[in-house]
């Protein structure tokens, strides 16, 4: 095949394969650099907030409180002492008092059993709450009968447990990625993905650490950057490599055989990267810093990966030429190729069985119950989830109180009429008088029945809203109930924008690759098909409660909503990444002259087991998310893991072969004005005309 020659790009490559030691070194030490400046990256990122809008009404109602206080609207730690002994609680209380960035230290009653006593801990407003947090826990390291928990120490807690679940998973992933990518890709070829990977996952903590200073981000995203990053690289460079391949045999290690690969399957890569980086980015439309973070980071390791996988992969391919050379497996063609054709007999009835299956598969999601980020995400052995279950077992929830009221007023008997009404509200079991922080700005506690933010306390920070709204009172409410209310407005108001968008980047990429409007809007309805079935089994297991034993985790009845999102719009990318890998050799295919079916056939048969391994290897990398012992972390990687083989296995073995096999040249329609217009604008290959051909350096050792 050959293909019209861009000078620069040409040179440029040209350059890396003449010269591919030294392209490899210029990685190399950007390499080093990035691992330098960037792997500090995770101590630098938050590690709590994020699940709801900074400007929200919650967030002004800390904030309002924290501005008349100096202090942080509730207490941000929890200690247990054993027992009820007076002097040594009081002893607690007053070393808890002197840990630098704690304003007060107050007991707060005993256990109903008798067992144990709480000091609460207020820590100030300008104190960094983590710092804080550590400090209480190293004063009462040496006191075996004090438990140091609380928000500020479960935030602390959470950040740490996620430095050592991506320890964990990358001990647990690299040794099976190593193993299947030497019988995957075969020989020194395996050090690609390595290389690939390595450079993507350092060259996105740079970028991300750079981001951080103008951007906070979330240490939740560095999950995101191992796995994916790892993924991609395995794809892109497994597709350049099988590419490459092809081409050895039929113009063996020269430069046009490099040059064909990278026009070829590299402009493939192209189109996957943003195809990728167009989903995930999607999710910065929500203001919430968990799903901006996740979207920032998951296009950035989209780009570095095609960015480095195109410069990486000719160097070695330059490098090592013919000793990359494997027997391509004709048996494993040939099968892949009499599926498509037997699908393709039959096209309407494999699509409508197809069809219904993974719309069954995908009915549970339709039934998830949304439930906010709590206590039931920290493993059971750290401290704040030992005091945070303590506390709700034997202190009826002490310690959090969930709905609390920031009132601003002049008038002392509008904020006292607030309280007052406020506490005959159904649901709430104690209250305290309106009290004035300055002289403007009164809050208000309620204590209410169940969960923090459960429907009870949600229902009630609804009802002081309406009440402060009939009163003419200017009252904020603040509390996890009144932040998961938030969290699900800003969602909801913004789900349209984000799903338009989503849908919208996709169709153009896909346009801009394809010319047809009929590829780009069948491959949105199959990607759906596939998120939904991924968060079927979301909500199948988390939801109900299923393989606690197997993955860890403690069931709270429902799914975390961002999980939900950040699932949905990975399983998404990744779909379209490898729609995009099949169109690709299909569109090639065609355009040698073969008719649509053998088109397909043709194309399926060349890609069908590089998707497949390739689907394999990232539902390893990204699926290494559920050893994670934070369990909304453990959700993405179990709903991407199956999105990715259910599209690999199923939608591109199956559905995609018999709805093309039904369509046939309709598949490639698009209304005249647009065909015009892709003409002009849209990418195309070309026959390649080499003007020179440089050395051959397929022998250098």
């Amino acid at each position: 095949m050959t293909q019209t020659r861009t000078p620069r790009l040409a040179r440029i490559l040209q350059a890396i394969h003449a010269h591919p030691r030294r392209a490899l070194v210029a990685v190399f030490l950007l390499v080093v650099v990035a691992g330098a400046l960037g792997g500090p990256v995770a101590g630098a990122l938050d590690t709590d907030g994020g699940f709801a809008p900074a400007d929200a009404a919650s967030a002004r109602a800390v904030g309002r409180i924290e501005a008349a206080t100096g202090l942080e609207a509730s207490p941000g730690l929890a200690v247990l002492v054993d027992g009820t002994d007076p002097a040594t609680v009081r002893a607690v209380t007053d070393r808890l008092g002197d840990v630098p960035g704690v304003a007060e230290a107050t007991p707060a009653g005993t256990a109903r059993d008798g067992g144990s006593s709480l000091v609460l801990g207020t820590i100030e407003a300008s104190a960094a709450s983590d710092d804080v947090a550590s400090a209480a826990i190293d004063a009462f390291a040496d006191d075996p009968a004090v438990t140091v928990g609380g928000g500020a120490v479960a935030g602390l807690q959470i950040g740490d447990q996620v430095g050592e679940d991506l320890g964990r998973a990358e001990l647990m992933a690299f040794p099976v990625l190593l193993l299947l990518s030497l019988l995957i890709f075969g020989g020194r070829a395996a050090v690609l993905p390595l290389a690939v990977g390595v450079t993507t996952v350092l060259g996105t903590f740079l970028a991300l650490a750079g981001i951080n200073q103008v951007h906070g981000l979330s240490v939740f995203a560095l999950n995101l950057v191992i796995g994916l990053g790892l993924g991609l690289a395995i794809d892109y460079t497994l597709f350049l490599l099988t590419r490459y391949r092809e081409e050895l045999d039929r113009q063996g290690p020269t430069y046009g055989a490099v040059l064909t690969t990278m026009a070829t399957a590299g402009r493939t890569i192209v189109f996957s990267a943003a195809t990728v980086a167009v989903a995930l980015v999607t999710l910065t439309v929500f203001p919430l810093g968990f799903l901006q973070s996740m979207g920032i980071a998951g296009a950035v390791v989209a780009v570095v990966a095609a960015v480095a996988s195109l410069v990486i992969t000719p160097a070695l391919l330059g490098l090592w030429g013919a000793k990359l050379a494997r027997r391509r497996s004709k048996a494993a063609e040939g099968r892949w190729y009499r599926l498509s054709h037997a699908v393709m007999r039959r096209p309407g009835a494999v699509a409508a069985v197809t069809a219904v299956v993974m719309v069954a598969l995908a009915a549970p999601a339709l039934r998830a119950e949304w439930t906010p980020v709590d206590s039931s995400v920290v493993p059971e052995n750290l401290s704040a989830r030992v005091v945070s279950d303590t506390l709700t077992a034997q202190y009826d929830g002490a310690g959090s109180t969930p709905v609390t009221v920031a009132v601003e007023t002049d008038d002392a008997a509008a904020a006292t009429d607030l309280a007052q009404r406020a506490a005959a509200l159904p649901g709430v079991v104690a209250s305290t008088p309106a009290r004035r922080l300055d002289a403007r700005t009164w809050q208000i506690d309620l204590t209410v029945s169940g969960d923090a933010a459960g429907d009870d306390a949600q229902r009630v920070v609804g009802e002081v809203e309406g009440l402060a709204d009939d009163l003419g009172t200017d009252a904020l409410v603040a509390g996890p109930a009144a932040e998961f209310l938030d969290q699900q407005d800003a969602i909801g108001s913004r789900l349209p924008l984000a799903v338009g968008l989503l849908v919208l980047l996709t169709l153009l990429v896909l346009w801009l690759m394809t010319g047809s409007v009929v590829l780009p809007l069948k491959a949105v309805v199959m990607n759906t098909l596939t998120v939904g079935v991924s968060l079927g089994a979301l909500t199948w297991v988390y939801q109900d409660g299923r393989l606690t034993g197997l993955l860890g985790y403690t069931p709270n009845g429902g799914i975390e909503p961002t999980d939900f999102l950040v699932a949905a719009a990975l399983v998404f990318a990744l779909s379209t990444d490898y729609g995009v890998f099949l169109l690709g050799r299909i569109k090639e295919a065609r355009e040698s002259g073969l008719d649509e079916r053998e088109a397909v056939a043709t194309g399926l048969g060349r890609t069908g087991s590089v998707v497949t391994a390739a689907a394999l290897l990232l539902a390893v990398a990204i699926g290494a998310f559920s050893t994670s012992e934070i369990s909304f972390i453990q959700q993405i990687g179990v709903a991407t893991a199956v999105g990715v083989l259910v599209d690999a296995f199923v939608v591109r073995s199956l559905l995609v072969p018999a709805l093309m096999g039904l369509l046939g040249k309709w598949n490639w329609w698009a209304p005249m004005p647009l065909r015009r217009l892709h003409d002009r604008i849209g990418f195309r290959e070309e026959p390649v005309v080499l003007e020179e051909r440089p050395p051959t350096l397929a022998n250098t050792p």
